[in-house]
């Protein structure tokens, strides 16, 4: 294993109409999704049956009727708010947000490039919505809306289930408290409905409220318990609600590629024999949910915070256990070079290992700088989201303090309307688009060209590709879909279901040919998809 496994991103976007504080988001979103459609696939259900959202990790269910209406995700919607995205991902409507949800990918660095194409195709969705009803719609890649509402970035990884949930927990708490040094995304205000004045790290951090627990839209909870895999039962699919709605590449690459690497250790420890549970009684948090908050709140990068063994670590020392850590099981599982180094299995995982690495001298150079310095600091800023708002809205700030001639307040109304241009995905009013180049990219040779890319190609080596290419070739033919499951029309009007639970077994290798030769012979999806199961 490595950082390398099955994962995926879920990103709700902030919907608005520009002079118009009475439009409705719910009716912006489903005019979004609409405009999504080339005019073809609006037909196609999403096939909810694969969903299980009262499965809780814990070993229990929840009564449904027990449950709030908003978990119960797998009620089919009284309207058509699901399209399949040309690259096999999916455009829908979530409660008052358009959603987008990327394909399944293989490795960090893949998703992130995905995630983004994410961004560029929700934002064609934008413009032509405007274009369709008269009126312009703009979408905004953010979390919060500072009057007590938070929609959500989530994280999708596939983990053995072998390994124990209440190490998944343990370990995932402790991560994810911290890792916000690194992955935040910035924030102007304090509190969820920023009661206070200030900048701090997190978008998401304030509205997390409990440590476990299966819900995702009330009673945050750090770790959520939702088991749900969308694969075969030998794994798990751990849904991360915590993270913030990043811009940047790096930040956005380590916040999937640091969790991987946590998720490989737990699976490789019982093959070295690795102690997780006194790693565990190391980095415990004594209140996670607070730690959460005031990592976030915490702008020296310093504060020390209580471990449930009566001590106190930073959260830069926490992470840098955690590194420590995948060293110590890396080096037991794969051995070491001539200077101790453990022999990374891949390139990804020896790249990844790199960033986490820089990210923590990163956070160390900034904690040490006092205001002036951090302002000049640009490479840093080039890695750091919430460090490169911050250099921004702060020198704004000052810029305010100095015409009026006392410092200006974070509460001003053209700093808030600076952060939220930040989060804006039309290039021309975005404010990161605008400094987008001063950041550090994944991919050295044209970017913008390989999300562009992605927006349209399905990744080859899941099942993304095969329901990508099914919907494309066969639209009329194709019923139904989810990320498990194709239903087809056969040609005497029956139906076809396709089982595609291996996300790993209907990759453009295994499928493509048998793909092609349908549709250059006239076949019908359903003959197509049972001669790729012929050819397994």
């Amino acid at each position: 294993m490595s950082v390398r496994r099955v994962m995926g991103t879920e990103t709700e976007y902030a919907v608005s109409r520009p002079g118009d504080a009475r439009a409705n988001p719910v009716r912006l979103s489903f005019d979004v999704v609409a405009a999504a459609d080339d005019g073809t696939r609006g037909s196609i259900r999403w096939d909810y049956r694969q969903e299980d959202p009262v499965n809780d990790a814990r070993g229990h269910r929840l009564e449904r009727a027990a449950a709030r209406p908003d978990m119960l995700t797998d009620a089919p919607q009284l309207h058509i708010t699901n399209i399949i995205a040309p690259n096999g991902g999916r455009v829908y409507v979530d409660h008052a947000h358009p959603e987008y949800s990327a394909p399944e990918t293989t490795d960090p660095f893949e998703a992130v490039r995905y995630d983004h194409a994410g961004d560029l195709i929700m934002h064609r969705a934008a413009q032509e919505a405007s274009r369709r009803t008269g009126n312009p719609v703009v979408l905004y890649r953010n979390n919060v809306d500072g009057k007590g509402a938070s929609w959500g970035t989530h994280e999708n990884y596939m983990m053995l289930r072998s390994v124990p949930f209440d190490q998944v927990a343990a370990l995932m708490t402790a991560h994810l408290v911290t890792l916000q040094l690194y992955t935040g995304s910035g924030r102007v205000g304090l509190g969820e409905r920023c009661e206070h004045e200030g900048f701090q790290l997190s978008q998401r951090a304030d509205y997390i409220h409990t440590r476990v627990g299966l819900q995702t839209t009330f009673d945050r909870p750090i770790v959520n318990t939702r088991d749900e895999s969308h694969s075969t039962g030998e794994y798990r699919r751990l849904h991360v609600i915590v993270g913030d709605a990043n811009r940047m590449d790096v930040p956005q690459a380590l916040k999937l590629g640091t969790t991987s690497l946590l998720l490989w250790l737990l699976e490789a420890a019982p093959e070295v024999s690795y102690d997780v549970d006194t790693l565990l009684s190391q980095v415990t948090l004594d209140d996670p949910v607070a730690a959460m908050h005031e990592v976030s709140h915490d702008l020296t990068l310093g504060i020390p915070l209580q471990l449930a063994d009566g001590g106190t670590m930073t959260a830069w020392q926490i992470q840098t256990r955690l590194l420590t850590a995948v060293f110590e099981v890396a080096a037991m599982r794969y051995g070491t070079d001539s200077q101790g180094t453990p022999i990374w299995p891949d390139v990804q995982t020896r790249r990844m290992i790199g960033l986490w690495r820089q990210a923590l001298a990163d956070v160390a150079a900034v904690r040490h700088a006092n205001d002036d310095t951090r302002l000049t600091m640009a490479d840093e800023g080039s890695r750091l989201e919430w460090l490169l708002k911050w250099q921004l809205l702060e020198r704004m700030r000052r810029r305010l303090g100095a015409r009026s001639g006392c410092e200006a307040s974070w509460s001003d109304p053209s700093i808030a309307a600076l952060d939220l241009r930040w989060a804006a995905l039309d290039p021309k009013i975005s404010l990161f688009e605008a400094v987008k180049a001063r950041t550090e990219r994944l991919d050295d040779c044209d970017a913008d060209a390989l999300v562009a890319e992605a927006a349209v190609q399905a990744p080859e080596t899941t099942r993304a590709w095969l329901r990508a290419h099914i919907v494309e070739g066969f639209t009329p033919q194709v019923v139904a879909a989810s990320w498990s499951r194709l239903t087809v029309r056969e040609p005497d009007g029956s139906l076809f279901g396709f089982d595609m639970s291996d996300p790993l077994s209907w990759t453009r290798t295994r499928c493509e040919h048998a793909v092609h030769d349908g549709l250059t012979q006239g076949k019908s999806a359903a003959d197509v998809l049972r001669d790729i199961i012929a050819d397994r």
